[in-house]
C-alpha cells in the first residue's frame, strides 16, 4: 500500500511469510495493512527477521510502528531481536507510536525493562476471552472507544509469555491462561498478547503446520479447531483499538 499521505507506519516484520499466506494474502504484510491501514497512508516493510530495518535517522519521519508476531524467543540473544530491542528502546525514548502483537508485544516488554519467558502452562492456541481490567479510567484504556468492554475474544498462538510488565507499564487485560494480554505505557506503547490481525483460517493452517511439525499434539490440536468453530473472535472491536491506538485516536 504506498500512497502520498501525511499519515506514514512501519510494519516490522518478525516472522517469515508461510507458503499459504503468501499464496493466499500475498504476505503477512498484506494482512497487517488490511486490518489496520486507512485509506491516504503509507505503510512501509521492514523484515526485520531477515536484518531489515530503518534507517535511524528516518525514525521520526513515522506516524506509527507495528511489531509482528514471531516463532522466535522475545527473549533470545539473536543479534535481530537485540538491534530490535535497541530500535523500540529509541522509539519509546522518542513517545513514537509502538503496537507490539505477541512476539511484538514480548520483545517490547523486554526491550523496556520487563521480564518474557517460557509460558507456565504451556502453549495457548485458538480462541481465548480476555478480560479487562475493572474500574480502568478512560485515559488508561487505548482506542477511544465509547464504552469499554469487560471482556473480548481473541486469536492467540504463543508459547512464550510476559512475566513481569517494564516499570511505569500498566496491566489492561488478562485471562485464564496468561498473567498479561495487555498493557500499556503511556499513550505511546500497547502490548496485545492475542492476533487482533489473524483470520480464523490462517490459524487452522497454522495448527496443521505446528501438528506436523511435532511442535503439538493431535488432541490439543483438534481441541484448538473446535473452538474456532463454535466462536468467533471480536476483530471489528481490536482493529478498532489498534486504529485508534495508531491513529492517535
Amino acid at each position: 500500500m504506498k500512497v502520498t499521505s501525511e499519515k506514514r507506519y512501519a510494519l516490522l516484520q518478525a516472522a517469515r511469510d508461510s507458503d499459504y499466506v503468501k499464496k493466499v494474502y500475498g504476505g503477512y504484510f498484506n494482512v497487517f495493512v488490511a486490518a489496520f491501514a486507512e485509506e491516504g497512508e503509507t505503510w512501509d516493510l521492514f523484515r526485520v527477521v531477515e536484518g531489515e530495518f530503518p534507517d535511524m535517522n528516518e525514525l521520526h519521519k513515522y506516524d506509527g510502528f507495528v511489531v509482528t508476531g514471531s516463532p522466535y524467543d522475545a527473549y533470545g540473544n539473536d543479534y535481530w531481536v537485540l538491534k530490535l530491542c535497541f530500535i523500540l528502546q529509541t522509539l519509546d525514548a522518542m513517545e513514537k507510536k509502538v503496537l507490539g502483537i505477541c512476539f511484538g508485544h514480548q520483545v517490547l516488554c523486554r526491550a523496556l525493562g520487563g521480564k518474557v519467558g517460557k509460558a507456565y502452562s504451556g502453549w495457548d492456541i485458538g480462541l481465548r476471552r480476555v478480560s479487562i481490567v475493572k474500574d480502568l479510567s478512560p485515559c488508561s484504556f487505548p482506542g477511544d472507544l465509547t464504552e469499554i468492554p469487560p471482556s473480548l475474544s481473541i486469536i492467540e498462538c504463543h508459547q512464550d509469555e510476559v512475566w513481569e510488565v517494564p516499570l511505569g507499564a500498566e496491566v489492561i487485560a488478562f485471562s485464564d491462561k496468561t498473567g498479561v494480554e495487555m498493557f500499556t505505557i503511556g499513550d505511546h506503547i500497547l502490548g496485545i498478547q492475542g492476533h487482533p490481525e489473524y483470520t480464523k483460517d490462517i490459524l487452522y493452517n497454522l495448527i496443521d503446520r505446528l501438528l506436523s511439525n511435532n511442535c503439538i499434539e493431535s488432541a490439543f490440536a483438534e481441541k484448538a479447531k473446535f473452538g474456532l468453530e463454535i466462536a468467533e473472535p471480536d476483530r471489528k472491536c481490536w482493529e478498532k483499538i489498534c486504529k485508534n491506538f495508531l491513529k492517535g485516536r
